[in-house]
């Protein structure tokens, strides 16, 4: 089983990109849930979303604490909210930045074998015109570049949830992804 942990602010859709991506790896026969928490429920608030994905039934009805993944929509969060906690070893980290992943070392210290991965969403999304320059939507991009490091998704099954679960700019949000997806550092 492969936990992720999305880390955003209301309003980003990191809850609507678990979905999604939970949503891609069903389309791959895998078992999955997803579901989100939300402490204050407003606009820019820290939001986090989980997903769970398997091969076979999960039995586990509870938050993620030891995720595999974590994916940060926002870099405003480093160093505002612990987005390791509980991290396993080995775990993986998607940063929405412009950065290298190697700026972030410190994020990971203390996790054996942990490894970071970098990702302009936040570009790619304003490129495709989702939400506005000062407040991009960026949850669909960095789904693409989620299938990339995870290989639990396909970039055509992410495209293709994408598709279905987003109402508008179908097309857009699904290109943001596939340019993710191969835009990824690490």
């Amino acid at each position: 089983m492969i936990e992720i942990r999305f880390h955003g602010r209301g309003g980003q859709g990191a809850v609507k990109a678990s979905d999604i991506f939970a949503l891609a790896a069903f389309s791959e026969g895998k078992e999955v849930q997803s579901f989100p928490f939300f402490g204050v429920e407003r606009r820019g608030a820290p939001v986090t979303a989980y997903t769970r994905i398997s091969d076979g039934e999960i039995r586990i009805h509870c938050y993620i604490y030891d995720p595999d993944i974590v994916v940060v929509l926002d870099p405003s969060l480093i160093g505002a909210v612990d987005l390791t906690e509980g991290l396993k070893e080995n775990g993986k980290i998607l940063l929405n930045t412009q950065r290298d992943p190697k700026e972030f070392l410190d994020l990971a210290k203390g996790i054996k074998g942990a490894k970071i991965y970098t990702v302009d969403a936040t570009s790619i999304a304003v490129k495709h015109g989702l939400g506005s320059a000062a407040a991009p939507i960026v949850n669909t991009a960095i789904l693409g570049a989620l299938a990339k490091i995870s290989n639990m998704a396909s970039i055509d099954n992410v495209m293709n949830s994408i598709k279905e679960r987003i109402p508008v700019k179908q097309d857009k949000n699904a290109e943001a992804a596939k340019d993710a997806f191969n835009s990824v550092k690490e």
